[in-house]
């Protein structure tokens, strides 16, 4: 696809979705109540459920890390300041919302929006995206490297492991390049959510809270890498190098329609339409399936279901000859066959840099 060709067909896309760029402030304002409230009270349902049977809790605790995924909804839109028209009133919402979801909401904005212009470029990973390494580089790395990443990619690390080192480590911490607003909303981030789990000890006593908050962390945290996961990562998407690369085959190709149950989509904020959020970031949660229905370019993203979905959990490596996603078992042979040197001057333009 030629430059001239690439930026009509955005143009004619950005068009057809613009109207659908409006947020509204009555919805906006529902979306908080109808989110935030459920909530709070399934948070005290779960809590008043302890002397019963903590089954009965954790039948509270679920939905009630499903609200926190609605909630990052919420903090989503603000970092891409479409929730409010009003600047502060996003930086506002977005870094109490931050709060509730434990994530600092400078330091997340920064990096996805770095995500956001290079999404399925390979000579751009590395910042807000998850690691993926090309069947080339794995056969280049050294071992020790091979191993690192095995174990990133194994299900159980990424969706086990994966939420506690995210939500409760990576990001109680700058990166080195951060800026000082970004540093400090960091730092206030920390200190609210201490502030507000110390409270809620006090409240309830340290037992109680965690029983109830750690399934609340834990599954919401796994929902939202899983949710994060397979919106880029699925059969026939799209990855490719700089110069092949464009922002339309990157937003309708390189990310899904993850077309879930309506009570789920409500859930998860729409954003299973997540082709039409990355070619128009400005559209809210709301108005996402609006702009899919009434674009028909934007009906043609492949569509995964649950089931469908599941497959990813064995894609491992990007192969660039293919065009598809492999498996470790897949590449094995190809493991025990000498690098020509072509290949390797092919590597280093790549680059092992990401991870």
């Amino acid at each position: 696809m030629s430059k001239s060709s690439t930026a009509s067909q955005l143009s004619s896309l950005k068009k057809s979705v613009a109207p659908f760029e409006k947020n509204d402030r009555k919805t906006s304002i529902k979306q908080m109540v109808n989110t935030l409230g459920p909530l709070f009270l399934l948070w005290t349902a779960a809590y008043f459920s302890l002397p019963v049977s903590y089954w009965l809790t954790l039948l509270f605790a679920i939905p009630a890390a499903g609200f926190v995924i609605r909630t990052f909804i919420i903090f989503h839109d603000c970092c891409h300041g479409s929730f409010f028209k009003n600047r502060k009133a996003n930086d506002i919402l977005g870094t109490l919302t931050g709060v509730l979801t434990l994530v600092p909401y400078r330091q997340w904005k920064r990096s996805h929006s770095i995500h956001h212009a290079g999404s399925s470029n390979l000579d751009k990973r590395g910042i807000g995206d998850i690691w993926i390494m090309t069947v080339d580089e794995y056969i280049a790395a050294k071992p020790l490297q091979r191993l690192w990443y095995r174990i990133y990619r194994n299900p159980l690390v990424m969706f086990g492991a994966g939420p506690i080192a995210v939500f409760l480590i990576q990001y109680r911490f700058n990166v080195k390049s951060a800026r000082r607003q970004e540093r400090m909303n960091t730092y206030l981030t920390n200190v609210l959510i201490v502030a507000l789990y110390a409270a809620m000890i006090w409240l309830v006593g340290w037992q109680a809270f965690l029983l109830v908050q750690l399934p609340i962390v834990f599954v919401s945290g796994f929902l939202g890498i899983w949710l994060f996961y397979v919106q880029h990562q699925f059969e026939d998407t799209f990855f490719e190098h700089e110069e092949e690369w464009s922002y339309v085959m990157a937003a309708v190709e390189g990310s899904s329609y993850y077309k879930l149950p309506k009570l789920l989509q409500w859930i998860t904020g729409n954003i299973g339409f997540h082709h039409v959020h990355h070619l128009a970031p400005k559209v809210p949660n709301y108005n996402l399936e609006l702009a899919h229905n009434a674009t028909p370019p934007l009906q043609k993203a492949t569509t995964i279901t649950i089931g469908t979905s599941l497959k990813a959990l064995r894609f491992r490596l990007w192969d660039e000859e293919n065009k598809g996603f492999v498996s470790f078992k897949e590449i094995k042979n190809r493991l025990r066959q000498p690098l020509p040197a072509v290949e390797g001057l092919k590597i280093q333009k790549a680059g092992l840099q990401a991870k």
